[in-house]
């Protein structure tokens, strides 16, 4: 049995503080094996450098995964470089620097498939999913029985069908993207596990992580507004997945930790 931990969209500093107060108490009272988290907005709201990278990873986080802010910070091509422990959606085109999937290693000698997929509808129109996870399941599935996907969509129906599709295949489909939690987590019929958005690691008086003024000012006036994250009281929203040898989640809870930033 393992037991894995699951971060939502990390944003900005305030974001990254809350990892570093809860995630070490967390994998010492939980007794974590793996950490995941979602680091795309990690830099400012936009993307992610090497050094904040590295900063992530220093807290416990085994595996960052992005999404569509990806390339929005110009350092992701030195991070893919050097850190594949960092992994972009895994249907961009073929030549894509980086890597869409990562097989990390437990300190049991668990082997554990992360994969990161981005989702069409109302985002950029990438290669589909559905057939991308085919195949990167299907050779994940070679070495181990251990997968997670993080979904990072738009649309609640594209992440449940996906669920869906993959139930049986894959230990967990967990959502990001919307920075709302969702409390929709279950475990699906074949034993994965399931929730459409984790919520967001960040300032909680805020529009999705950002200036509520200014996210109203860009909504009013129907002209661009250059967004800065938000600042005050924090959220650390996670999911604690417990995934038994055969890959099949047995428990999925939501953990939510509020702090003042």
């Amino acid at each position: 049995m393992l037991k894995i931990l699951f971060i939502g969209d990390i944003e900005g500093r305030p974001g990254r503080k809350a990892v570093k107060a809860c995630l070490p108490s967390l994998i010492e009272s939980e007794e974590l094996d793996l950490v995941v988290a979602n680091g795309e907005n990690a830099a400012g709201g936009f993307g992610i450098t090497l050094d904040i990278a590295k900063e992530l990873l220093a807290c416990g986080i085994d595996v960052i995964t992005m999404g569509n802010h990806t390339w929005d910070n110009r350092d992701i091509y030195n991070v893919l470089e050097h850190e594949p422990r960092v992994i972009r959606p895994a249907n961009y085109p073929k030549g894509t620097p980086g890597q869409g999937y990562y097989l990390a290693e437990t300190d049991k000698g668990v082997l554990v498939g992360v994969v990161n997929m981005l989702g069409q509808v109302f985002l950029e129109p990438l290669r589909c999913p559905f057939e991308t996870a085919d195949e990167i399941v299907t050779n994940l599935r070679r070495k181990t029985d251990l997968v997670l996907l993080d979904m990072h969509a738009e649309a609640t129906s594209e992440k449940i069908a996906l669920g869906w599709y993959l139930d049986g295949r894959v230990s967990a489909v967990l959502g990001t993207h919307t920075h709302v939690t969702t409390a929709d987590e279950r475990i699906l019929p074949q034993g994965t596990g399931y929730i459409t958005d984790v919520g967001m690691t960040g300032p909680i008086n805020s529009v999705l992580g950002i200036n509520s003024e200014l996210v109203i000012t860009k909504f009013k006036t129907k002209r661009p507004v250059r967004f800065e994250v938000a600042e005050g009281p924090v959220a650390f929203n996670a999911v604690l997945l417990e995934v038994d040898e055969f890959g099949r989640t047995t428990q999925i809870k939501r953990i939510r930790q509020d702090l003042e930033n």
